[in-house]
């Protein structure tokens, strides 16, 4: 295994290194892919599409998630929309317009190359999805739609209502469906990966249990493609499903893939705020709603008047005000922080004070209640089953909560981890948003790395492999398996007095209020004495009942919530390192005097990535320099 971080960009001009990378890039010919097995973790938009794709090219695919469909995978919960720069607003967008905003939006903390790709590819995509029947919004003359998103000042973010994530990810299941009938891919739903298996320095295999059964089996392959999302719910609270976790990365991490910068983690400004300390996630209301919706608390503190009763001059529009280039569309990060700054004032609003108003009265007025609806009625309706109001009528109450997460397992321009054989797509890995992900990218980048990228670049790992043939005998499938049932042994074996969740709500209590929207020295120092005493009183406290060849959720929580008690020390570790503010990594010592991000260029810019060195050991940090051709290295304003 390769210790130094070769990204592999291709030289040339910055335009021309995607075309010129796929002119140069190894082929496999079309008699020789069916002999290549390949192994696809994760169903959601990177690893249907992907899956689906390499099918379609002729390779063996097997494809495994833990729902108990591919349609239920945690894309079909993204709301809001996808970007692509084909300026059909006819208003100045392009693709290098989309790659400025991505890199300025990550704030020059992602790798060149890479996201100029993804604005290349983007226009593509919604021509492939268009084409699978995705119902995307249309203007009147029968046009597709745009709205704007966060962080660009331009409309470039195509949309299904509030229901973009579910109508994509339909569309990619159709891909996948098509192949898995013709017995290009063979589907393993309920089935969760426990283990990487690494061969003469190749991951060549995986270890899976069988969530019905708890069959432990082993699956060998000429690669592995990981699609298995981001680690948010290491928070506990967070806009993802319960059952997102980082378990299939992290053990990748300790198999000898590189995790690269943890502790970018994105907060996400509109979530409905936490009502009571049952709730085991949050509610994201998509950024689409602050096209229309204005977000606004009182001027003074302690104003506890009905919203309909504070006058104008009484409301601070603390967005308009501060960002006015931008306003309501500011990114992500600075719209949380803001949010949090006013709260923390004593002027938020609702329960505990920790929420701001985000109103569309003005809009109705202007537009009508019907175009409202016609745009984000979903999400209307979602907001009223929760809360009970009905936002036509009272503003809604919003608050940040964790959302996405720009770290992940290393890769090169490939999508090839230093893990030979380990290809990463979207959320898992770290390549496309640097410390903070724009609005509408999410699904931008699984579709671009599942349709138009892997299919592309896996033949350069591939051609290297014909006639290297792994078998599941080899001793070191064995050797996995015997760790992966000797771990769910001791996990059953504990019998404590602790439950999973209250040692999972515990951590993410921890992690959020340590290293959660503001992180400093002493919090991140605090957080790293806390969780190793909490990560060792698990293992010698946690209660989880039932057996482990039977169904069993508390076994399968057990082992995603050790893993979170791991990594969430690597995540702390990684912002104790960066000396700096970037993006979602706000180091209060790091702020300008207006209270904005204060990078460290001179020293930080690059991509930190960690190697695991052992249970006891300390995780090795190494850098890839980050370098820029096209753009220079700016303040990162939005006024």
């Amino acid at each position: 295994m390769d210790t130094t971080l070769n990204s592999k960009v291709p030289s040339g001009a910055l335009e021309s290194k995607w075309r010129k990378h796929r002119d140069e890039s190894k082929l496999v010919s079309p008699n020789n892919k069916r002999k290549f097995d390949i192994l696809v973790i994760g169903s959601g938009l990177a690893g249907a599409s992907a899956a689906a794709s390499l099918a379609e090219l002729g390779y063996n695919v097997k494809c495994f998630c833990f729902q108990d469909s591919a349609r239920r995978a945690h894309s079909i919960a993204a709301q809001g929309g996808i970007n692509a720069a084909k300026n059909y607003q006819n208003d100045g967008d392009s693709v290098f317009r989309l790659f400025y905003d991505t890199i300025k939006g990550g704030d020059f903390r992602s790798r060149e190359a890479n996201v100029y790709r993804l604005a290349q590819i983007s226009v593509e995509i919604i021509d492939q999805c268009v084409a699978q029947g995705v119902p995307f919004a249309r203007e009147y003359g029968g046009l597709l739609a745009n709205r704007s998103f966060g962080g660009a000042q331009v409309s470039r973010t195509f949309y299904a209502r509030g229901q973009t994530g579910q109508q994509l990810l339909l569309g990619a299941y159709q891909a996948l469906a098509r192949q898995i009938e013709l017995g290009g891919v063979q589907m393993f739903p309920r089935t969760e990966l426990l283990d990487v298996v690494v061969v003469q320095g190749h991951a060549k295999g995986i270890i899976v249990r069988d969530l019905v059964s708890g069959e432990i089996s082993a699956h060998a392959g000429d690669t592995v493609v990981l699609a298995t999302g981001g680690y948010g719910n290491v928070f506990y609270l967070s806009t993802n499903a319960h059952g997102c976790n980082v378990s299939a990365t992290y053990r990748a991490y300790k198999r000898g893939a590189f995790f690269a910068n943890p502790c970018y983690t994105q907060i996400h400004p509109t979530c409905i705020p936490v009502a009571g300390s049952y709730q085991s996630k949050l509610t994201l209301m998509s950024e689409s709603l602050r096209n229309d919706g204005r977000v606004w608390v009182p001027k003074q503190k302690g104003d506890k008047r009905p919203p309909d009763q504070i006058p104008e001059s009484d409301r601070d529009y603390y967005l308009e005000r501060k960002y006015p280039s931008y306003g309501n569309l500011a990114p992500r990060d600075i719209a949380s922080r803001s949010a949090k700054e006013v709260c923390d004032e004593g002027r938020g609003v609702g329960p505990g004070g920790l929420g701001v108003y985000l109103d569309f009265s003005d809009a109705i007025k202007r537009l009508g209640e019907k175009t409202i609806r016609e745009r984000y009625g979903n999400l209307f309706d979602m907001y009223q089953d929760i809360t009970g109001e009905n936002a036509y009528k009272v503003p809604m109450r919003i608050y940040p909560a964790v959302h996405y997460t720009m770290g992940g397992l290393w890769v090169d321009y490939n999508l090839m981890s230093n893990l030979p054989g380990l290809h990463v797509l979207g959320e898992a890995n770290f390549s496309d948003h640097g410390a903070n992900r724009l609005g509408a990218s999410a699904l931008m980048q699984g579709l671009a790395d599942g349709y138009f990228v892997i299919p592309y670049t896996i033949g350069n790992y591939l051609a290297t492999q014909m006639n290297k043939k792994i078998s599941v005998d080899r001793p070191e499938f064995a050797a996995a398996r015997k760790e992966v049932e000797e771990r769910i042994q001791r996990l059953l074996s504990i019998k404590g007095k602790r439950t999973v969740t209250s040692f999972h709500r515990e951590l993410g209590t921890l992690v959020w209020e340590k290293c959660g929207m503001a992180r400093s020295e002493a919090s991140l120092k605090e957080a790293l004495e806390k969780i190793p005493a909490l990560r060792e009183e698990f293992w010698q406290n946690v209660n989880v009942l039932g057996e482990g060849a039977e169904f069993n959720q508390a076994l399968e929580q057990a082992g995603r919530v050790a893993d979170f008690l791991e990594f969430a020390e690597l995540m702390c570790e990684d912002a104790l390192e960066r000396n700096e503010s970037c993006g979602g990594h706000f180091r209060s010592e790091y702020q300008t005097e207006e209270g904005e991000a204060l990078r460290n260029d001179d020293e930080f810019c690059h991509v930190a990535a960690w190697q695991y060195n052992g249970p006891d050991a300390k995780p090795t940090r190494h850098i890839e320099p980050l370098e820029f051709a096209e753009v220079n290295l700016a303040p990162r304003s939005y006024k």
